[in-house]
């Protein structure tokens, strides 16, 4: 599922299936057992449960990741994050805490 550059969302999102957001949202996007995508056009004020977390773009709120969040090149974040991984490519802004608890056993 993906959202177009000029989508304005205010409110919740779920979804049972990866999400790309490419226009602007503010609130809440739970996408808890799912990638969810921040393309490099969107802006995203909310806060974010998911499996694994990409941003390209620019997000602000907590963020929640069971596995993963990447913090791209042209990507921003601001904000507490936690997740077993966090990477940052060079160039990535980020401000905020990070939080990389132990991966749960299999």
């Amino acid at each position: 599922m993906s959202t177009g550059q000029s989508v304005f969302i205010k409110g919740t999102i779920s979804a049972a299936e990866n999400l790309e957001i490419a226009g602007q949202v503010e609130g809440t996007i739970d996408v808890r057992d799912h990638v969810l995508t921040i393309a490099s056009e969107a802006k995203v004020f909310a806060s974010v449960s998911a499996k694994s977390v990409s941003v390209a773009g620019a997000l602000t709120g907590e963020v929640r990741a069971t596995d993963r969040i990447e913090v791209r090149r042209n990507g921003s974040v601001e904000g507490d994050v936690s997740a077993p991984r966090v990477a940052m490519e060079e160039g990535a802004v980020f401000h905020g805490r990070i939080d990389m608890p132990a991966r749960p056993a299999a």
